[in-house]
């Protein structure tokens, strides 16, 4: 990649028409200028001046290079204006990217802190299978990716992910089902009509070995993409279904469940993924704050 301070030097050079006007105006040596101008041709392979006499005359590559910096700095001038002419007070955007299998629940309580901070906020939100919101992210269309595990290893995005959390799971029924179960948890899971998560993901392959381990024998119902649908379900008596803990008063209230048991033999995870290694953004880090000091301080 071009170093754009030393096209910036080239770029002056070639306007005020000499190294020595330019050092005058870049309050530099010559020195330091000619071998900045030295660098830039070297990484561009070309030679951007010719010499005549005491004077710099451009190559013809010298001025197509030229075109291309006038334009580079001029919107840059452009740009600088007009965040001087920007209205105060304009709200600061956050582009969330949240992976589909994250539970809404779970997305909206690490979200939300963003919406109550001094400043006013313009939060986009976006959902999508974790690899299309990390090509988003590595394009700087996404300020922050919500998951459910680190960056896969087939992925070759750079990234790095920041582990938000986790807690366990609990199970939830509504008063109908609850009566017919037959037992204590989790052994009242054995024979039971459940709702999963679809198979593939990080929670279903806890899910399973956890029944496994147990030697439960649950009647599987329906799987879903989608928590939200399967909670919906699940309130309309068509099965147990699964939750984080960290969300169990939530989810009691909104879907009309009790809860029958919990596990922490199941975890689920939550990260938050970005371009940084640390994270500068400051509407980002305080929702990642809030998360980690509320929602999930009690269930690590």
């Amino acid at each position: 990649m071009v170093n754009y301070k030393h096209l910036h030097y080239f770029w002056v050079v070639a306007k005020e028409g000499g190294v020595a006007r330019a050092s005058e105006r870049l309050h530099l040596t010559p020195q330091t200028i000619s071998g900045q101008l030295t660098l830039l041709e070297k990484r561009l392979g070309v030679s951007l001046f010719s010499r005549v006499g005491r004077g710099l005359v451009l190559t013809e590559t010298g001025r197509f290079v030229l075109s291309y910096a006038d334009e580079i700095f001029s919107l840059g001038g452009e740009l600088e204006e007009l965040i001087h002419q920007l209205p105060t007070g304009l709200p600061k955007t956050l582009r969330v990217g949240v992976v589909d299998v994250v539970p809404k629940s779970i997305a909206h309580r690490i979200i939300a802190p963003a919406l109550k901070i001094a400043e006013p906020v313009r939060l986009i939100c976006q959902e999508a299978r974790i690899d299309t919101l990390l090509g988003e992210l590595a394009v700087h269309r996404l300020d922050l990716v919500l998951a459910d595990r680190p960056i896969p290893s087939t992925v070759s995005t750079r990234g790095y992910s920041h582990k938000l959390g986790e807690c366990g799971v609990s199970f939830f029924a509504t008063k109908k089902i609850a009566k017919k179960l037959k037992g204590k948890f989790p052994q009242c899971l054995d024979g039971a009509p459940i709702l999963l998560p679809s198979s593939g993901n990080q929670l279903r392959s806890g899910i399973d070995r956890w029944l496994d381990k147990h030697r439960l024998h649950p009647r599987i119902v329906a799987e879903f993409d989608d928590s939200a649908l399967m909670k919906v379900f699940g309130q309309e008596d068509a099965g147990i279904f699964i939750s984080p803990s960290a969300i169990e008063a939530e989810v009691e209230t909104q879907y009309h469940s009790i809860c029958i048991g919990q596990t922490n033999e199941i975890k689920e995870r939550f990260y938050a993924i970005s371009v940084e290694r640390k994270i500068l953004h400051p509407i980002v880090v305080s929702i990642m704050e809030a998360a980690r000091e509320s929602l999930f301080s009690h269930n690590e």
